[in-house]
């Protein structure tokens, strides 16, 4: 018994031991982990470093007379490390003197909340010694700019604690304008349109910092151990925004005039390829239109506007000319099975072959295909394929479908296939690939590359310059392109195209109305696309145009001449104007500046030193002055005269660089606000006006 009683003894004093210092490892387990807890784990996260990656400013997309379309603007996180040892310091001194007059300026500032309200969250957070305490998210370059003259935070990071955190946001400025074409610069998703197209050229080069992390995951810069990173380059664009402006808008109005389901427009120019114009708007859910995808790209049936290039091979391989005849049957053809309808009813039989593609017969169409090539279609789609109907266009967009032309060993040709391709079905091309056709006949048969970049600029230094590309240099023989052309310009006077007769210029033209499958529903919901392609002044071609309208179903108006024919004619209006209004009657040339006629100003050591360096002899006028104009003069070349900055007084700052614009100002006490980049253009307070210390004006750059 005794030895039991001293083993139980023994084992009874172990257990209670090991339940001590059990309660003993859990007390200071919790001690530490609610009382410490702060303390440790800023030790353990200073332990802590990683390499990041530092975005590179992207590029800027630019339009051809250099306004932005798509540009990167600065937004920023302004956080608040209250365990700074500035702040903190002497009990939180510096931040007891300050905290009403901050509270006071960021109310005013952010007109959120009230001066107490951010009275109240800052003593909190100075309370809980919060290391990374958000303060506001995604405020504006201007916000920011004014926020760093507040109390306490002019003080400097290291005083304050304040912590400014800096993210790029992509902007279309000019909103929907083609929204589709310019493209969205997505961080999670894929970019599109020249977004992604020009990706590797508009992100830049990665730069890399070594980062050491404190409490509340608070990165802080490691000195000595950074690679800058390199900015993105811009993009000079083909895109007129006038232009654009106008297909977009004539093409929104036709779309909901007619309740269209989607639309696409075109705009190019004729000698060179340059677009000048791309939209492309959706219906969405609530009714409105936006640009959703880029129709201008995608391969359908396109319709009689396919029959210029049945036309083209007819008359390029002799079979036939424009005065040759052929029985349109009243518009009602049987051929292997099917029959071929016209779209408009009419009782024509025995009709030139120029007739019939100004009828837009389809029977026209079809029989010539039958007569001339059912015992050989190659040597029909031999001529698409050199017209590049079967190839990708090559415009610098990625995302372009590749359309399909049949060949008699294609798994779905028929008997009737060849009959039913002469007019615009059982092939698909997109609008882009028809106009580049119908561009070419205007062109004088040279076939161009379709293309949207026309330069690379980096820091504002020409890189690249994209020069116009001929892809074809005869797409036929001359007598072929005069008839092609005769036809062109007889649809808009004896044609379908005839109620859009200009009296002031000449358009040629073609209309097409293709009736489109709905998916498994086929045919039934008579669902048509309505396009019209064409050229003017059709004498001497500046542009050509493309308009495809897909129409809602059972529409009471569903052909190319009413639907698509008024957007063509809106937008060939708008510009024959605009050309007209450019080039004054009796203006025989115009002569090109010179660049020494712009006018410049800034500091006079600078402006001298550049002179010196380029070599450029120039009249010094400025007698030691500060600051200077160069003005161009016809017996001296540049000039340097003073610019005069008197006390008190507005300067004159236009055609001066921000940086010497903000100096001057700064000297005066006064605040700048700034929207653009380059040089300044326009002064919110005129030159000559009394200002006071700290006004703001602002200055708008070009």
């Amino acid at each position: 018994m005794e030895v039991k009683r001293d083993i139980l003894w023994r084992v009874y004093l172990c257990f209670i031991g090991i339940v001590v210092l059990s309660l003993v490892v859990l007390g200071r387990a919790l001690y530490i982990q609610n009382a410490e807890g702060n303390y440790w784990r800023s030790k353990s996260d200073s332990l802590h470093t990683r390499i990041v990656n530092l975005d590179a400013d992207r590029g800027t997309i630019y339009s051809e007379d250099g306004s932005m379309l798509s540009t990167s603007i600065p937004f920023f996180n302004v956080y608040i490390d209250f365990g700074a040892e500035g702040l903190r310091e002497k009990n939180g001194k510096r931040f007891r003197e300050n905290l009403d007059s901050l509270s006071f300026s960021l109310a005013g500032l952010f007109m959120d909340q009230s001066a107490q309200v951010y009275k109240k969250l800052l003593q909190e957070g100075f309370r809980k010694k919060d290391r990374y305490f958000l303060l506001k998210k995604e405020i504006s370059f201007q916000e920011y700019k004014q926020l760093r003259d507040f109390p306490l935070v002019r003080q400097g990071r290291n005083k304050s604690g304040f912590i400014a955190e800096v993210k790029n946001k992509r902007l279309n400025p000019f909103g929907l304008l083609a929204n589709r074409t310019i493209g969205l610069a997505r961080e999670n998703a894929q970019n599109v349109g020249l977004e992604r197209t020009y990706d590797s050229l508009l992100r830049g080069e990665t730069g890399k910092r070594l980062v050491r992390f404190i409490s509340g995951g608070v990165a802080v810069p490691v000195e000595g151990y950074e690679v800058e990173p390199e900015n993105g380059k811009d993009l000079i664009t083909t895109i007129d925004v006038n232009v654009q402006d106008i297909a977009e808008n004539a093409l929104l109005k036709g779309l909901i005039e007619n309740e269209a389901e989607y639309g696409t427009c075109l705009v190019m120019e004729v000698a060179t390829g340059k677009i000048k114009a791309i939209a492309n708007l959706g219906k969405r859910s609530d009714g409105e239109y936006w640009e959703d995808l880029n129709y201008a790209i995608r391969a359908s049936e396109p319709g009689s506007t396919f029959k210029l290039a049945t036309l083209l091979s007819v008359l390029e391989d002799n079979k036939a000319h424009i005065g040759t005849h052929v029985n349109l049957e009243n518009g009602v053809w049987k051929v292997n099975g099917r029959t071929v309808f016209d779209s408009e009813k009419h009782n024509h039989t025995d009709v030139t072959i120029q007739q019939a593609f100004e009828l837009s017969s389809n029977v026209g169409m079809a029989k010539l295909a039958m007569n001339y090539y059912a015992k050989n279609p190659m040597q029909y789609i031999d001529h698409l394929k050199r017209l590049r109907l079967n190839e990708f266009s090559g415009i610098d967009l990625i995302g372009e479908n590749h359309p399909v032309i049949k060949t008699p060993k294609s798994r779905t040709w028929s008997a009737t296939s060849l009959p039913w391709m002469s007019f615009g079905y059982e092939v698909l091309v997109s609008p882009l690939q028809t106009l580049m056709l119908y561009n070419a006949v205007a062109n004088d048969g040279k076939m161009m590359r379709p293309y949207l970049v026309e330069e690379v600029r980096k820091g504002g230094l020409t890189l690249t310059i994209h020069q116009p590309e001929v892809m074809v240099e005869r797409i036929c023989s001359e007598s072929t392109l005069k008839q092609l052309r005769t036809c062109l310009e007889g649809v808009m006077v004896n044609g379908t195209g005839k109620a859009l007769r200009s009296p002031y210029y000449r358009i040629a033209a073609k209309t097409g109305t293709a009736l489109m499958a709905n998916g498994n529903r086929g045919y039934g919901d008579h669902i048509y696309q309505a396009s019209f392609a064409g050229y003017f002044p059709a004498d001497k071609p500046v542009y050509s145009c493309i308009v495809v309208i897909r129409n809602r179903p059972h529409a009471l108006k569903y052909y190319g001449g009413a639907v698509a024919g008024p957007v063509f004619r809106e937008i060939s209006d708008k510009l024959f104007a605009l050309k007209a209004q450019e080039v004054p009657a009796g203006t025989v040339s115009v002569p090109k500046k010179d660049s020494v006629a712009f006018f410049y100003t800034g500091s006079s050591r600078d402006v001298k030193t550049i002179y010196n360096q380029l070599r450029v002899p120039f009249t010094d006028s400025v007698a030691g002055h500060r600051w200077t104009s160069v003005e161009a003069a016809a017996d001296f070349g540049p000039v340097l005269q003073q610019k005069e900055m008197s006390t008190g007084m507005m300067p004159d700052l236009k055609g001066m660089g921000l940086k010497d614009a903000l100096f001057i100002l700064e000297e005066m006490d006064v605040k700048v606000l700034v929207k653009g980049t380059g040089k300044v253009k326009e002064q919110s307070i005129l030159a000559g006006r009394p200002i006071e210390k700290n006004q703001s004006v602002l200055l708008s750059l070009n």
